[in-house]
């Protein structure tokens, strides 16, 4: 996700990513945050031979499943299916009231204008509720590492664009941290889940990606195998 700068949020969703690297009921590898490339650099797509699907991994309103989607606002409203789709991923984001948290942290790593310019990503986007989950404590001391921020939100973008079909038909995917191993998909429609996390509302489209609510944030290196 290329920089969402947003205002206002805080600080803590920051130090959120940052406790699913370093603990809090996750063991993501130190060495995959210490080798990380600097966030300016590191949205390079990796190579990666699975198919995305006959769209392309493109959606429409039509497409998007998920307990979570009527959540969203509606008709032209900010944060509607409607008002996101034109914009890219970061800036559509922005307006989701699902995911105020995650666009803090991408803020705060400087990923905003990143995640914009990008041609054709895949966004898994860690619900506020999933950061709720890793608790304030922690959020607060590990508030500000850049160095242990970056890779956890890699390992939440795919360099490649997939709809829900393609996803299930690859079964595993590499991430934009490829130190953090293979991303796994499991099930299909209102049973899919992304390394174990239930996507909540899925095939989101917008301008440059599809994007995946989910209601856990991954953890690099939880697939290596």
């Amino acid at each position: 996700m290329k920089s969402l700068r947003i205002a206002g949020i805080g600080v803590t969703a920051v130090a959120a990513l940052a406790l699913s690297a370093c603990g809090g009921g996750s063991d993501s590898g130190s060495s995959s945050n210490s080798s990380a490339p600097a966030p300016s650099s590191s949205m390079a797509a990796p190579s990666s031979s699975a198919d995305s699907g006959a769209s392309g991994g493109v959606t429409t309103n039509a497409d998007v499943f998920g307990p979570a989607c009527s959540k969203l606002p509606q008709g032209n409203a900010a944060g509607s299916l409607d008002s996101m789709g034109p914009q890219p991923v970061a800036s559509a984001a922005s307006t989701n009231p699902l995911l105020t948290k995650l666009v803090a942290a991408v803020k705060a790593a400087d990923l905003v204008d990143t995640l914009n310019s990008q041609p054709a990503i895949t966004v898994f986007a860690p619900a506020d509720a999933a950061f709720d989950k890793l608790g304030d404590a922690k959020f607060k001391e590990l508030a500000g590492d850049k160095a242990a921020l970056a890779p956890i939100l890699q390992y939440h973008v795919l360099g490649k664009r997939y709809d829900a079909k393609g996803l299930s038909a690859a079964g595993s995917v590499d991430s934009l941290n490829t130190a953090g191993g293979p991303v796994k998909v499991e099930g299909s429609g209102d049973n899919m889940t992304v390394n174990g996390a239930k996507v909540l509302c899925g095939n989101i489209p917008t301008k440059n990606a599809t994007v995946f609510v989910i209601d856990t944030v991954l953890t690099p290196g939880t697939n290596k195998s």
